[in-house]
């Protein structure tokens, strides 16, 4: 986590002055956070052998990345430096909320806020870097804490429960599930 923290620090000093960073500065540093982010969130449950945190926050990542890439093409929206119309909703954003939201659900809220604050940076960067407008960031982070949020679960929490059961009559199987 701190090698992780470390990266974000530097991708944050590197536009410590707003006023002196260029577009290309905010587009590069919102690149690093969300692959920071990334990392973070796939790298530390793979370190410590949770194969079902890795999972998750892929799924979380994944699922919110698809559904963003669906709505850019239902939506094109130009983009604000005129580049192409893929500006709604913001891909970036998506997948550090997404990332965000599994390390705040799996790893609890003292990774959790940090990451977070790394996640609306980089929502901040992409419209600094004239990528996305402010809205755009706003439903990449609502979708990826959405994606989050419903794919990850808290680190021992028991989501699935399968009983057999028998008795006088007879015998079954019950199946419960938890989203």
């Amino acid at each position: 986590m701190r090698i992780v923290l470390l990266a974000a620090s530097a991708a944050a000093l590197t536009v410590a002055s707003p006023a002196a960073a260029s577009t290309k500065t905010w587009d590069d540093a919102s690149t690093v956070g969300v692959g920071a982010l990334a990392a973070w969130s796939l790298g530390v449950p793979a370190v410590t052998g949770d194969g079902k945190g890795v999972l998750q926050a892929a799924a979380s990542i994944g699922a919110g990345y698809a559904v963003s890439t669906g709505l850019k093409e239902a939506f094109p929206e130009t983009r604000p430096d005129g580049s192409d119309n893929k500006s709604f909703p913001s891909g970036h954003t998506t997948a550090a909320f997404a990332a965000a939201a599994s390390i705040y659900e799996r790893r609890g809220a003292a990774e959790g806020i940090p990451a977070f604050a790394l996640a609306t940076f980089v929502g901040v960067a992409r419209v600094e870097a004239k990528k996305h407008h402010w809205y755009d960031a706003a439903a990449g982070a609502a979708i990826g804490t959405a994606s989050g949020l419903i794919l990850t679960h808290p680190l021992g929490d028991r989501r699935m429960a399968f009983a057999p059961w028998v008795d006088s009559k007879g015998g079954g199987a019950s199946f419960d599930m938890a989203f």
